[in-house]
């Protein structure tokens, strides 16, 4: 699917300034990756008398499905031949207006430090689509781009075949705008049109939905003859959220009319007094669910393995529940940042006999490690080889045995919730695995099982109903009347090495191909 942006020009104001305007050379082909493919800029043509962008969008038909299925979350919702043949690689949607906005985001801010006069003044503008869902036909396409300052929008019916001109039009269009505009205005216009014509979206509506759409729709949305309509088909008929965004559009509305602000319009609660909610990060939520979790322990000895820049171990301090911390990380540079994020040097000497950090690799057995009430491995794991987990999982559970461990790690089905998430990609670079929530429960209970641990599972973030929580969290309790099955194997030879390895769940896939060297401790990072 693609859509071209042409412009024209003179030596003194020259067509080729769009290359500026829109942050893209124009003697430049540039590639971006997006949730569900690859884009592409060129410019077909370029010079002082006509300039031509071109967006080109590859869409990976796989990732697509793989990345959600059903109407709003992935699937094309006419899919009519097979989930993998439809025509969501062909005709622009959403999936074109999303990579819109990463490939163009400053000019769709109107944001150009270069030529900010010519961001801010009409330009001659022509934008073509050769094919556009229109579910309401040539009618609908005019009557929503037609009060927005275009002076010409043609939609000509595209024809089922060609061949077979008795069968009629399809519901698609061929879409040609023409007028002087605002590149940005022009850019919002179809951010928001083009998925509001095919009536789906690719990705599932969460409620900052709301927030793009005013964002995208400032105006011009508010005093739209079809405001209801956009609002509704926009948020896919999410009835809570149109009800939401209509009801601020109709603030702004009022504002215009009496020529005040919104928040002049919107005075009934002040703002210092505001306890609106914000979003908590997930970094803070996975803390708090570990946090909690030690507490229903009644844990007072606690080492946190694999600390990384030590904000778990900052969050056990300032509870006194919890009278030993000890942070163990491989990076020497991670834990000299853990020391400056905790103050050591100036930490007073009854906190500083609490904490202790101590530099060690997590694929080796470490006497220091013994004796405590709890572990933590909070987003640890997952970058490991898969071939070196054995390692780490005798270390932890079976030399150092703490009476409870805990296990966190991202949940790779809710990825499909990131729209900024390039489809494949997993959440960071030195990650070697992301499993799905069967992967690692049936990882934790070959664990327990081999190590005499019972274990439970608690979500960690918002718990979707069709793909999970993001984060998901194994709680391992050792059973005091059971020996580890592991020490057996361990003393019956090479054979049950291999048994035990062979048992591994989770190893298909581009980890197990690979065999690195990397300490799972390394590249620790807060990931929200």
């Amino acid at each position: 699917m693609f859509l071209t942006i042409s412009t024209t020009g003179n030596p003194e104001r020259p067509a080729t300034d769009l290359g500026f305007l829109l942050h893209k050379h124009p003697e430049r082909a540039q590639t971006f990756p997006t949730s569900h493919g690859t884009a592409h800029v060129l410019y077909p043509e370029a010079s002082p008398e006509r300039c031509t962008a071109a967006l080109l969008l590859e869409v990976d038909p796989v990732a697509l499905v793989r990345r959600g299925k059903g109407k709003g979350r992935g699937g094309a919702p006419d899919s009519a031949l097979a989930q993998y043949v439809n025509d969501r690689p062909y005709a622009a949607s959403s999936l074109l207006a999303v990579a819109l906005a990463k490939v163009f985001k400053s000019a769709l801010h109107g944001v150009c430090q270069a030529m900010p006069e010519r961001a801010a003044a009409p330009l001659p503008l022509r934008v073509e689509v050769p094919a556009l869902p229109a579910r309401g036909g040539v009618a609908l396409v005019r009557a929503l781009f037609g009060p927005l300052g275009w002076d010409t929008v043609e939609a000509e019916p595209v024809a089922l075949d060609g061949q077979f001109p008795e069968w009629g039009a399809s519901r698609y269009v061929r879409l040609v705008l023409e007028g002087e505009l605002r590149l940005a205005d022009a850019l919002n216009h179809l951010y928001v049109l083009l998925p509001v014509l095919d009536d789906a979206k690719h990705y599932w509506v969460a409620p900052d939905e709301v927030d793009k759409l005013l964002r995208a729709g400032d105006g011009w949305l508010a005093g739209h003859p079809e405001r209801q309509l956009i609002t509704a088909r926009y948020l896919s008929r999410r009835w809570g959220l149109a009800r939401a965004a209509t009801e601020r559009l109709e603030l702004v509305r009022l504002a215009e009319a009496e020529g005040l602000d919104v928040d002049d319009v919107d005075n009934a609660v002040d703002e210092s007094t505001d306890t609106e909610e914000r979003p908590v990060p997930l970094a803070e939520q996975r803390r708090e669910a570990i946090l909690a979790a030690l507490t229903a322990a009644e844990a007072s000895r606690v080492l946190d393995l694999g600390c990384g820049q030590g904000q778990l171990v900052q969050a056990l301090l300032k509870d006194t529940r919890f009278t030993e911390v000890v942070g163990v990380d491989v990076s020497v540079r991670a834990l000299t940042v853990a020391a400056r994020r905790l103050r050591l040097d100036r930490m007073g000497e009854r906190q500083a006999a609490r904490v202790k950090l101590i530099q060690g690799s997590l694929a080796y057995t470490d006497k220091r490690l013994t004796g405590y009430d709890a572990a933590v491995l909070s987003e640890v794991v997952e970058h490991l080889d898969l071939p070196r987990l054995p390692a780490l999982e005798y270390a932890v559970f079976g030399s150092a045995r703490p009476r409870t461990v805990l296990v966190t790690t991202p949940n790779v089905e809710y990825n499909v919730r990131w729209e900024s998430l390039p489809a494949g990609h997993v959440r960071h670079r030195d990650h070697r695995f992301e499993w799905t929530r069967k992967e690692f429960r049936s990882w934790a209970a070959s664990v327990a099982e081999r190590y005499g641990y019972g274990v439970g599972f608690t979500p960690v973030g918002p718990d979707d109903p069709e793909v999970g929580p993001p984060t998901q969290m194994a709680v391992f309790t050792r059973a005091q009347d059971r020996e580890p099955t592991a020490e057996k194997n361990r003393t019956a030879g090479p054979a049950a090495e291999k048994t035990r390895t062979a048992e591994k769940p989770g190893t298909a896939g581009p980890a197990a191909e690979k065999n690195r060297t990397a300490d799972p401790t390394t590249a620790k990072e807060e990931q929200a």
